[in-house]
């Protein structure tokens, strides 16, 4: 996948995952809504990772032009 793709799909997980950890931030507090937090959070912080990558492969590609 190039680098443009894969950061277009890094920032839609990221967004999903916003959106499902604000849902959980208003619900009750019970063990399966945080565990929803929780998984919404992990997601959201793989997003950044791979959005981190796309963005140092960008910089690494154009010091190397």
């Amino acid at each position: 996948m190039s680098i443009p793709k894969h950061l277009e799909a890094a920032a839609a997980r990221l967004k999903d995952a916003s959106m499902r950890i604000e849902v959980a931030r208003e619900g009750p507090v019970t063990c399966e809504n945080q565990q929803r937090w929780l998984d919404a959070l992990t997601d959201y912080c793989m997003a950044l990772g791979d959005i981190q990558f796309c963005n140092n492969e960008s910089i690494h590609e154009k010091v190397h032009e």
